[in-house]
C-alpha cells in the first residue's frame, strides 16, 4: 500500500523532511517527487516554495510500528529504542529504554490495547491477516514466567486444601498460559468462569472415584465384611379354615358348656 502526502516548502530538502514527519515513517524511507522547484523571486517578488510529493510503501509492519512511534510521541515519551522484525504473517515490536512503566499499566494492560490498536494498524495496509506482538522491555517473557511459577504453586494449594482456588481476572493470553502450564499436573484441573474483563480461571481438584476410595481405606484399616448367614427356610401346614355360623345367642349355636365334665377339685 502506498502512502503519500504533498508539501510544500522553501527547499524540497525541508518539505522531504516535513512529509516524513507526518508520515511517521523515518527519513530514509521517504521517497520523493519533486513537482514544483522552488524560485526566489526578484526582491521576494514572484517567489515560490517548492512543491513536494513525499510517498512510501507501507508495509503491515511499518504501519504497526509507525502506530506505536505516534502513540509514544503523544504520550511524551523520549530516550526509547524500536526494534521490528516481520516474518510472513508475524510482527514483533520491542520497545526499549525511557519511562516504560506507563506503557505496561498493571499487569500489562495498556500493553495489550496498545498491542491490539497495532494489530488493526497492520491489518489496514494488507488482505491477509497478520498478527503483531508489541513488548517493552521483556516484559511479556517476565510475565510469563510469573505466571506459570503462580499456577504451580495455586494448583499445589488446590490439591492441598481439597477446594477451588480462583485467581484474578486475566487477558486470554495470559488465561492459556495458566491453562497450559496446570494440563500438566496430575489431580487438578481449570475452567474459567465470568464474562468479559471479569472473566477469571478457577483451579479445581479433580474428584477421586468414590468405590476405589473406600476399599483402600478399608484395607489400611484392616477391615473385613462378614459373611453372611442364610437361615433356612421354614414350612407351616396350611390353616384350615372352618364355615361361619350365624346365632343371635350362644345358646342357640348349641355348643354346650366347655366346663363340662370336669370336676373341680378345690386343692388346686
Amino acid at each position: 500500500m502506498i502512502k503519500e502526502i504533498i508539501v510544500t516548502a522553501k527547499t524540497v530538502e525541508e518539505a522531504v523532511k516535513i512529509g516524513a514527519e507526518k508520515l511517521g515513517i523515518n527519513l530514509t524511507k521517504a521517497e520523493n517527487e519533486v513537482l514544483e522547484q522552488p524560485k526566489k523571486g526578484i526582491l521576494g517578488i514572484g517567489a515560490q516554495d517548492a512543491k513536494v510529493r513525499i510517498f512510501f510503501e507501507c508495509t503491515p509492519a511499518d504501519a504497526a510500528e509507525n502506530f506505536v512511534r505516534q502513540y509514544l510521541t503523544d504520550m511524551n515519551i523520549e530516550g526509547y529504542e524500536i526494534i521490528t522484525q516481520s516474518s510472513k504473517d508475524d510482527i514483533s515490536i520491542s520497545i526499549f529504554g525511557g519511562d516504560m512503566g506507563v506503557i505496561i499499566g498493571r499487569h500489562g494492560d495498556v500493553l495489550d490495547a496498545l498491542q491490539y490498536l497495532a494489530n488493526l494498524s497492520a491489518n489496514r495496509v494488507t488482505e491477509k491477516l497478520v498478527r503483531v506482538t508489541v513488548d517493552v522491555e521483556n516484559y511479556r517473557s517476565k510475565r510469563e514466567e510469573t505466571l506459570r511459577t503462580l499456577a504451580r504453586r495455586m494448583a499445589q494449594k488446590a490439591i492441598k486444601a481439597g477446594r477451588n482456588i480462583s485467581l484474578e481476572p486475566m487477558s486470554a493470553h495470559e488465561r492459556r498460559i495458566i491453562h497450559s502450564e496446570i494440563q500438566d499436573i496430575e489431580g487438578v484441573t481449570t475452567f474459567s468462569v465470568g464474562s468479559d474483563s471479569d472473566r477469571r480461571i478457577v483451579i479445581s481438584p479433580e474428584k477421586k472415584n468414590s468405590s476405589s476410595d473406600d476399599t483402600q481405606n478399608q484395607k489400611q484399616r484392616g477391615t473385613t465384611h462378614k459373611k453372611k448367614v442364610v437361615l433356612p427356610e421354614i414350612t407351616l401346614p396350611p390353616v384350615k379354615r372352618e364355615p361361619i355360623v350365624k346365632a343371635k345367642s350362644i345358646d342357640e349355636l348349641n355348643l354346650g358348656d366347655p366346663d363340662d365334665g370336669i370336676e373341680f377339685n378345690p386343692e388346686v
